[in-house]
């Protein structure tokens, strides 16, 4: 399901249309993603019959539960035509408070708690200068990439640190089935993020600054809050993502994963999510996610090397920007 807030139609003409415009027309773009998904489950299939045991299944999804989160996060960002370049490090700095506050201590709980409230902090900061300073969100998210990444090395002396609890192992290692409950918390926060979308006052400002923010605001609409909250809910669930990071790898890891961010932005555009604001969907990232945990798991076992892997998943990113060219 996408919505998209659009401008009115131009009155109608005797014109005959044009190729781009039927191809603007057309659903392809949206189900790009799942047919992608569709390829690749069948050849990696047919090269390898590891790909689709319940093993092999399992990884894929507990390798795309934190990818889907920040994603979210980042569909909500994009859908008002703006973008955070800071989540990758805004999920690294949350990870390491929680080591360090669990390392100091505290327990298990207040440690993820103080992690996600670091994440939402610079969240919030980014929503602040943007939305009232006026400064253009690239600048400001780069700015926070780099500001985020260094406190990250500052507070964790540059040294992971493990964290040895049994709530986190069993968020990576219990579950129902082969969902994992890092695997569930990603689904929940899809499901949420969908009915805020779809079926809220914010999702509807939030397309509608997409579309035009001056038509928001001529409508009534708080552009300035509706800015400074996408930023919040990315900032909260790259926290949400840091925790689902450190149960997965055991540790606090201060050295920031930028290929978090290229593969988020990646699995929004892919799943449908215009550039350009106003037209957005949370089952398409979700989707997109799952594809690119699917391309690097598939290469991994063909024994592909990793130096070429990045190479793949930045194809796929130059083909889903490509796609959204026919959504502007």
């Amino acid at each position: 399901m996408t919505a998209t807030i659009t401008p009115p139609s131009p009155p109608p003409s005797t014109t005959t249309t044009s190729a781009g415009q039927r191809l603007a027309a057309a659903p392809w773009p949206e189900l790009a993603a799942p047919a992608a998904l569709l390829v690749l489950v069948l050849v990696f299939g047919a090269l390898d019959s590891t790909f689709l045991t319940t093993g092999n299944i399992d990884a894929i999804l507990q390798a795309s539960a934190i990818l889907v989160v920040l994603a979210v996060g980042q569909t909500f960002v994009v859908a008002t035509a703006g973008i955070d370049l800071s989540v990758a490090s805004t999920m690294t700095l949350g990870a390491v408070v929680l080591g360090q506050v669990y390392s100091s201590g505290a327990g298990i709980f207040w440690a993820i708690l103080a992690g996600v409230a670091a994440a939402t902090l610079v969240g919030l900061l980014n929503g602040l200068i943007i939305a009232k300073g006026g400064i253009t969100d690239f600048i400001v998210t780069l700015g926070t990439l780099s500001a985020a990444s260094g406190l990250a090395l500052i507070i964790s002396d540059g040294k992971p640190q493990p964290v040895l609890s049994g709530f986190m192992l069993r968020l990576s290692a219990d579950g129902i089935g082969i969902l994992t409950w890092s695997v569930l918390v990603a689904i929940v926060v899809a499901v949420i993020a969908h009915v805020v979308l779809f079926h809220s006052r914010l999702g509807v400002h939030v397309l509608a600054v997409g579309g035009s923010t001056e038509a928001a605001r001529a409508t009534g609409v708080k552009t300035v809050r509706v800015k400074m909250a996408v930023y919040l809910i990315s900032g909260l669930l790259a926290g949400i993502a840091g925790v689902l990071l450190v149960a997965r790898v055991g540790a606090a890891e201060p050295a920031s994963n930028t290929g978090f961010l290229l593969n988020s932005v990646a699995a929004v555009v892919l799943g449908g999510v215009s550039l350009f604001g106003g037209r957005a969907t949370i089952i398409g990232p979700v989707v997109g996610a799952l594809l690119l945990a699917s391309l690097v798991n598939g290469l991994t076992l063909l024994g592909v090397s990793q130096f070429y892997q990045p190479l793949a998943v930045g194809v796929v990113v130059v083909l889903a920007a490509f796609l959204t060219r026919f959504q502007k």
